[in-house]
């Protein structure tokens, strides 16, 4: 399964705001700068995080995005959830609407499906933005150039 560049970008985009938590609101364009994303995709993207309240804007000329909560808070789970949707590798596991099947009471692979969902989900809601920013610190201080997010 691979995710969408909305899912990636607005990771991404989250990352940025949170080595950036307390600083105050970011622009939207300082934020699709560094991260390589065009504004009005990047746009698209937090409309879509601050509907579900992952970020908050400051409207005037001083004004941006930051993050509605603390890093330690927001799950890279409630971000690719609210971009991606949930995550199954098949529609028959789907949380929100699965798809009934006539063969879903003997399926050995509807078996294996939800195992892969359940890993997945175990895993996107296990990290927090708190998380991966200490992971950034430690490879930040131990190399002398510059690495991507």
């Amino acid at each position: 399964m691979k995710l969408s560049t909305k899912g990636r970008y607005g990771l991404k985009a989250m990352f940025d705001l949170t080595i950036h938590y307390g600083d105050g609101p970011i622009a939207l364009k300082s934020i699709a700068e560094r991260q390589e994303i065009s504004d009005h995709y990047l746009e698209q993207l937090i409309a879509i995080l601050r509907k579900a309240g992952l970020v908050k804007s400051v409207r005037g000329a001083q004004g941006g995005y930051m993050l509605a909560a603390e890093p330690k808070n927001i799950t890279v789970g409630d971000i690719i959830r609210t971009l991606e949707g949930p995550l199954a590798p098949s529609d028959c596991v789907m949380e929100d609407d699965p798809k009934s099947c006539e063969k879903a009471n003997y399926c050995v692979t509807k078996v294996v499906w939800e195992k892969i969902r359940d890993s997945m989900n175990n895993v996107i809601d296990s990290i927090t933005l708190g998380d991966m920013l200490e992971d950034y610190n430690k490879i930040k201080n131990k190399e002398n150039y510059m690495f991507y997010i």
